[in-house]
């Protein structure tokens, strides 16, 4: 499953709203299951939490980092 991108906070009763156009995206009955996970800092290409480093704005990992040095630019 891929992540939608939407960010919803938690109340105060620990709640969170999910906007219809995901409820009817997913078609979301008894039975199919809703990953949460609390939105943080990230790598824009693999998703990895550890290693972070900033690159022309954008955060990386130590991994995809060394790889997309490596690269030339055409």
């Amino acid at each position: 499953m891929e992540p939608t991108g939407y960010v919803r906070r938690v109340d105060e009763l620990g709640r969170v709203v999910l906007p219809k156009e995901l409820r009817d995206r997913f078609g979301i009955v008894e039975g199919d299951s809703i990953v949460l996970v609390k939105h943080g800092p990230q790598c824009v290409f693999c998703g990895s939490r550890e290693g972070l480093v900033e690159f022309k704005g954008k955060r990386v990992c130590r991994s995809c980092g060394s790889g997309a040095s490596a690269r030339p630019t055409p």
